[in-house]
């Protein structure tokens, strides 16, 4: 018996609805939409098309791994950021609308300078969606993405490759500015870093998209979720240049502490807490 669009739909919704997700309607269009290779719009204006065999049990395929608790973005293998589609897949972590505030601000205050040149580290590539987007969006900008993950790594290389910034990124294995010694000592215009900052034992608490199939190395950040802070706060002042500029982004309690660190620390001015638009702070910045 065939199976329209809007029934398919319907049916899918209501299994996701029963694993607690927070948009069970937007998961199943979505990943309809990857398999017909059509857009939201489609559906809509179909929704009493009858949907071939085929495509019904590619979808219920999909539907099965989204109740399992796989991510969607991980299940069609992209995600969209700072309106840029990057290519995503399991054992790097999916990026966020959040991380867009601290890309957003880095771009701003690139904005209000003069240089010819700009020389950006991004420490922790993850998917590559920091580095890839201040490539794209910062004008003479050049990018060291680094991380301590290859598999990581070269996803990143492989968004720079789909967003065509190849030529203005630089992609290094190592374990934050190990990679950058007796390279980049106070050369750096800008520091840019969103790290592991959950707490170890807070991981097991997270939602099962996050704890089963995210990488755990992107989300540890040690005993109390600040290893990673500690360490950035206290050796950027080593690379990067006199005014210029750090920005992290945070936990949804821990600006104040990282502001601290930064203030405690004695390179650091101008330290300013920024809130996303849910009004949480999510980046620390400062100049040095």
């Amino acid at each position: 018996m065939a199976v329209k669009i809007q029934d398919a739909l319907k049916t899918a919704v209501d299994r996701i609805e029963k694993t607690n997700a927070c948009t069970p309607l937007l998961d199943a269009e979505v990943l309809l939409c990857h398999v017909l290779k059509k857009d939201r719009l489609f559906l809509y204006t179909h929704r009493n098309e009858d949907l071939k065999d085929e495509d019904v049990d590619a979808f219920n395929e999909l539907i099965e791994r989204r109740i399992e608790g796989m991510p969607v973005a991980y299940i069609v293998k992209k995600q969209e950021f700072m309106s840029l589609n990057f290519y995503v897949e399991e054992g790097v972590l999916i990026p966020r609308p959040d991380t867009e505030i601290l890309v957003e601000n880095v771009i701003k205050w690139a904005k209000t300078r003069n240089n010819d040149h700009m020389t950006i580290v991004d420490l922790g590539t993850g998917s590559g969606a920091i580095t890839v987007s201040l490539a794209k969006y910062i004008k003479n900008a050049f990018v060291y993405s680094v991380d301590l993950s290859r598999h990581a790594l070269e996803i990143g290389k492989k968004n720079a490759r789909l967003n065509e910034v190849t030529e203005n990124t630089n992609f290094l294995e190592g374990d934050l500015f190990t990679p950058l010694k007796d390279k980049l000592e106070e050369k750096v215009d800008v520091l840019v870093s969103n790290p592991p900052y959950i707490p170890k034992e807070e991981i097991e608490n997270l939602q099962i998209e996050v704890k089963k199939f995210e990488p755990k190395l992107a989300l540890d950040g040690g005993f109390d979720g600040l290893d990673f802070y500690r360490r950035i706060v206290e050796k950027a002042p080593l690379f990067v240049k006199k005014g210029g500029l750090v920005a992290l982004e945070v936990g949804h309690d821990q600006a104040d502490v990282v502001k601290e660190m930064m203030e405690n620390e004695g390179h650091y001015s101008e330290i300013k807490k920024i809130k996303d638009l849910a009004g949480i702070e999510r980046v620390v910045e400062a100049t040095l």
